[in-house]
């Protein structure tokens, strides 16, 4: 396991939550229901603020809500802000529901194309986040 690191006041959900009070976004509402389908996944998912929007990690941040999205709202899975090397297998992970985009071999999207989406595939999301994290 990484050593924890020192975390930084964007580090916090009180900094998510100033970041939404004063979010103006056309699709508040999914970005809201996607912060909280997140969180509801796993118990070790904490939040922050990189890049700008929520972001989410456990040791590592793993996750970061897209805001510029053409169309609806988006959620890119990633291992960190540093590279670094992935499994010998690659990353294995099991989505039924066909909901990852790859970027690359160490990130994917996972689009919504408003808050009802979101909730509708909400149980989806949280499997695969599970398995995310499991390869971190």
């Amino acid at each position: 396991m990484s050593p924890q690191r020192k975390r930084t006041p964007p580090d916090t959900s009180e900094a998510v939550d100033a970041l939404m009070s004063a979010l103006e976004h056309p699709h508040k509402p999914a970005v809201e229901a996607l912060r909280r389908a997140i969180l509801a996944a796993d118990a070790a998912i904490a939040e922050g603020v990189k890049w700008n929007a929520p972001s989410f990690r456990t040791h590592e941040y793993f996750a970061t809500v897209h805001l510029r999205a053409k169309n609806g709202v988006a959620l890119i899975l990633h291992r960190g802000a540093k590279v670094r090397a992935l499994p010998g297998n690659g990353l294995a992970i099991d989505d039924p529901a066909g909901l990852l985009h790859w970027l690359g071999a160490d990130r994917a999207q996972v689009a919504f194309a408003g808050v009802d989406d979101v909730e509708r595939r909400a149980p989806a999301l949280q499997a695969l986040l599970r398995q995310w994290i499991a390869a971190l």
